[in-house]
């Protein structure tokens, strides 16, 4: 993949990942359904599911998140990543990915007391039922009923090409050199 030819786009929020389907699920997150449905349509559609890539570049107690393939359409080759801290759940991706994944898109909103159902969880993990403005659980110390909604796209792609790097071995992944390159070390030098 050329870093001259390829757009490197990371106007996304961030990542989720869901395992409790055939396979894992890695979700790229937006702020809005038109963001995402346009960025599938025109990229990630084109791309032929054996020629996805999907790395996964630790750098201290963050990673760098890079999806890539080249596309049946040059001038719409772009390639998406995000420099994001470690998680739980990041981690355990790596240990049970079994070496491949679904791709799938979604939006992602946060949500007040009054913009959910009655059963809805807020993040402290209790029910709206069990708020008034504040937790009325004992013990509890939130102070606000806050959740989130992520709304995920129909559409999915199989990823089977997934790889884990330190950033030390970078150059030896074209797709994570040419990220890294293009979005990092080229500006500090």
């Amino acid at each position: 993949m050329s870093s001259a030819s390829t757009q490197w786009y990371d106007e996304f929020l961030g990542v989720a990942y869901r395992y409790f389907d055939l396979r894992m699920n890695v979700i790229p997150l937006f702020s809005s359904k038109k963001q995402a449905s346009d960025l599938w349509n025109e990229t990630v559609h084109w791309w032929s599911d054996h020629d996805i890539k999907m790395r996964f570049v630790d750098t201290g107690d963050k990673y760098w998140f890079i999806l890539a393939a080249e596309t049946r359409r040059p001038e719409h080759n772009r390639a998406i990543f995000k420099l994001l801290p470690k998680s739980e759940n990041y981690a355990r991706f790596k240990k049970g990915h079994q070496g491949e994944a679904y791709l799938r898109f979604a939006t992602y909103s946060e949500k007040g007391e009054g913009q959910v159902k009655g059963d809805a969880k807020c993040n402290c993990g209790h029910l709206k039922e069990d708020h008034n403005g504040r937790c009325d659980m004992e013990g509890c110390s939130c102070t606000k009923f806050e959740t989130f909604q992520l709304m995920m796209l129909r559409k999915k792609k199989t990823v089977t090409n997934i790889k884990f790097l330190e950033e030390k071995d970078v150059k030896d992944d074209s797709v994570s050199w040419n990220c890294l390159y293009v979005n990092k070390y080229k500006n500090t030098q």
